[in-house]
């Protein structure tokens, strides 16, 4: 017998009836599974009837969730979106419509396809918008306003059903077909939307490193024309782009101008912008000349070396404008989320050596809710720690790297704080975190460095779940300790260990 889940006049209590130990048609992908786990089920021996109900319950749950919904996919672009809907055995219905983002008739006759679908085949809807940067964001919104269920995609999925046609097709329809039939599964996972407090940090700090990039790029630049146009300046400061030295070049841009300059205005421009007086000045502007004189034997300047200096440092400056805003800016967001759970977690991070306020919201706010991740190992897979997986027939491939899939901004943070726990104080020559540092050498005897760092930037986000789980501050403590608390606190886990 052949009876379609969808249909109205489907009915759970025929199911056991309608089932053959020969022959059992369901319609949907997870329906075939659903079958052969019924007749699995009747043809045990040891099946009693308490047994098969407790079975029978699960798999209607089971067949309710997976396979009794109407799968709508859309590829979204910048301007327009393509959907497609599905019915649970993978058949379309009708021809993927076109939504024009900018036109609301457009849109609503979308909403006005999805809820006829819904009605004819007395199904709900579930939503499948691949994530494309910004583009589905409003998208997303707007259907969600209107009571659909939606979930966003990784593109990492649905690239990987490409080839679920014979035919290389590619294009925008297709997608949207492909969008529909990828949602159908029903294990697959899709990301979840963080709210609003968490969405405003990310955009912040996303942006803030953006823009430190860029300004990075500008000093690269900058240092570049310098060793053409003024080889020897790069000694004269602790950093070409301090503001004593930015205001130097802006002023005087090639050595020729430095070496025409009165004493007395060099001396004015270095002491108004650095803090160690007059003598300090004085000693800078006799590095400043001899490095020019060098210049003069060693260097090659030319009249739009002095504009390319000019534009670099005055794009620079712009650069740190707006640094500075979106500081300012993550500052005052931070501020309005106090007394709630973020906010405490962006101080409690703050307790761990090498993370700042700065680093700490990063992590925070790439994270999104800490709730989601069960176990550490889902954290730094999250972050893309975890290795990745070369295994095929007898072949263990043991040149395995990160995987590098998950958040790069919060790995960058990450290789930072790691970093920094690796450090040895030079006033008092300790390591900044006594444990860590110890971890590491270990690991440099026997792992290149790099590795080494790695395996570092792993304990550190063991750390920092083991933070967020107790709602505990950071506090050095070397493993023998740790195992000490450990059995006083739980005296009967370490009895069935033994």
């Amino acid at each position: 017998m052949t009876f379609p889940p969808w249909d109205p006049a489907f009915r759970r209590e025929n199911l056991l009836e309608s089932l053959s130990v020969h022959s059992v048609v369901i319609y949907g992908l997870a329906g075939w599974e659903a079958a052969r786990l019924c007749i699995h089920l009747l043809e045990m021996d040891a099946c009693r009837k308490g047994y098969f109900t407790m079975h029978y319950k699960r798999l209607l749950t089971w067949i309710d969730g997976s396979s009794s919904y109407l799968s709508v996919g859309l590829d979204v672009g910048a301007d327009f979106t393509w959907m497609s809907i599905a019915l649970p055995n993978g058949a379309f219905i009708g021809k993927p419509f076109k939504i024009v983002h900018s036109d609301p008739r457009s849109r609503d006759l979308a909403v006005t396809k999805i809820k006829e679908a819904q009605e004819t085949y007395s199904l709900k809807s579930r939503c499948f918008l691949e994530s494309t940067g910004i583009y589905h964001i409003p998208l997303l919104c707007f259907l969600r306003d209107k009571g659909f269920d939606c979930s966003v995609i990784n593109p990492i999925i649905t690239k990987n059903s490409t080839n679920i046609n014979i035919r290389k097709l590619h294009n925008d329809k297709f997608d949207s077909k492909k969008a529909a039939l990828v949602g159908l599964n029903v294990s697959l996972k899709t990301s979840i939307i963080p709210e609003d407090s968490i969405v405003d940090l990310r955009n912040l700090v996303r942006d803030y490193y953006y823009f430190k990039d860029l300004q990075s790029a500008v000093a690269l630049k900058l240092t570049a024309e310098l060793k053409m146009s003024f080889p020897a300046y790069a000694k004269v400061f602790s950093k070409v782009t301090t503001q004593s030295s930015l205001k130097l070049l802006s002023s005087y841009p090639l050595a020729g101008d430095m070496l025409e300059a009165s004493k007395d205005d060099i001396v004015e421009t270095i002491r108004s912008t650095a803090r160690f007086g007059e003598a300090y000045a004085l000693r800078k502007y006799d590095a400043v000349i001899a490095a020019a004189q060098d210049a003069s034997v060693f260097g090659r300047a030319l009249p739009s070396n002095a504009v390319r200096i000019r534009l670099y440092i005055d794009t620079y400056q712009e650069y740190q404008k707006h640094l500075d805003a979106l500081l300012k800016a993550l500052h005052e967001t931070v501020e309005r989320l106090q007394d709630t759970l973020i906010y405490d977690q962006i101080c409690l991070l703050q307790s761990l050596r090498g993370i700042g306020f700065l680093s700490a919201v990063v992590l925070i706010a790439e994270m999104g809710d800490f709730k989601l991740f069960p176990s550490p190992k889902k954290l730094y897979a999250y972050f893309g720690l975890d290795p990745a997986v070369k295994q095929s027939g007898k072949l263990n491939g043991d040149k395995v790297h990160m995987s590098k899939r998950g958040s790069s901004l919060a790995r960058r943070v990450l290789h930072m704080v790691a970093l920094n726990n690796v450090k040895v104080d030079k006033g008092s020559g300790t390591p900044v975190n006594p444990v860590i540092y110890d971890y590491y050498t270990r690991k440099c005897s026997g792992k290149k460095k790099p590795v080494a760092m790695g395996a570092v930037m792993h304990k550190i986000c063991n750390i920092i779940f083991a933070m967020l789980r107790d709602n505990k501050p950071f506090e050095i403590i070397t493993p023998e300790e740790h195992c000490q608390r450990f059995a006083a606190e739980y005296p009967d886990k370490i009895r069935k260990a033994a």
